[in-house]
């Protein structure tokens, strides 16, 4: 590989990371103020998780997001076939963010419930494009993918019970 391409592509791989922290800087700032005074105060399954995982579990999926779709990126031959995993990156990351926005921004669960389940259905969607792609891409996909079935389970469950 030419030294030109190679840092392209690292380049590359820094701007999907840079990507997906931008989406949870965005979904930060949306939830950083409620998550302490309005989401306390909602009644909750017995399985919600302590507050401090969130962090370091997004920082970890982040990363694996990024590293899966550089990955799958760069394994696609077809501009055609790469251009619509970016577009399906970026869509999810949009709705990734919107959810915070929507759940903790507007206090709104039960629209978030219907972001996270379109947000849901485009995972598995990626899920199923990365492994074609890269097999090491969609597992390194599966957490996220396994965590957001989890936070689907859990907004539904917040919905249910307030």
């Amino acid at each position: 590989m030419s030294s030109i391409k190679a840092s392209r592509t690292g380049l590359s791989l820094v701007g999907f990371i840079a990507a997906s922290f931008t989406a949870g800087a965005i979904g930060s700032l949306a939830t950083f103020a409620n998550v302490r005074t309005w989401y306390p105060l909602l009644h909750k399954p017995s399985w919600n998780p302590p507050s401090w995982i969130f962090g370091p579990v997004w920082t970890i999926l982040y990363v694996l997001m990024a590293v899966a779709l550089w990955r799958a990126w760069r394994a696609s031959s077809h501009d055609a076939v790469r251009a619509q995993l970016i577009l399906k990156y970026f869509g999810q990351l949009a709705l990734n963010a919107g959810w915070s926005i929507i759940f903790f921004g507007l206090k709104q669960p039960a629209w978030a419930l219907v972001d996270i389940m379109v947000l849901w259905g485009l995972l598995v969607a990626l899920q199923i494009d990365l492994r074609r792609a890269d097999q090491l891409a969609g597992w390194l996909w599966l957490p996220y993918l396994l965590w957001v079935s989890f936070a689907t389970a859990l907004n539904f469950a917040i919905v249910w019970l307030n």
